[in-house]
């Protein structure tokens, strides 16, 4: 069985401000499977984007950093490449879940940043979180592990 975890959640520094996310509960529990593989994803880095690199959020549809300049592309393109890595895991049903950071644009599983910048939330799902769930992958926000 496998699992995939954004990438930051495991320590890797690949989030916008070049840090990461690590969870040391979600760890924790990934240690107590080890029949489980942790397949690591990152949308972004695998669409082309730097670490570090500007923040960015959905606005109208459409993935824009903090300094106005439209970043969509890169966005979907590291979608479509992750959901191609993961593309076999699925059809054969190893896949048995995604584990994903909170209120990323990427990855937000219920809330993503609302596009104005200012922290304010929105329901709402980032666009590989909405890839997963539409290819029939369960999606976890990791604060609910």
């Amino acid at each position: 069985m496998k699992i995939a975890v954004s990438a930051c959640l495991l320590g890797e520094n690949c989030k916008y401000n070049g840090g990461d996310n690590r969870s040391e509960r979600l760890l924790s529990e990934l240690a107590k499977h080890p029949e489980v593989e942790v397949v690591p994803v990152c949308p972004e880095v695998a669409g082309g984007l730097p670490t570090p690199r500007p923040p960015a959020e959905i606005v109208d549809g459409e993935v824009v950093n903090n300094l106005g300049i439209s970043v969509d592309a890169e966005y979907r393109a590291g979608v479509s490449m992750e959901m191609e890595r993961l593309r076999p895991y699925m059809e054969s049903g190893e896949l048995a879940a995604a584990v994903l950071q909170s209120r990323s644009p990427s990855c937000g599983v219920r809330e993503v940043y609302d596009g104005t910048f200012t922290g304010r939330l929105i329901s709402g799902k980032g666009l590989f979180a909405r890839a997963l769930e539409e290819g029939g992958v369960r999606i976890i926000d990791v604060a609910d592990v």
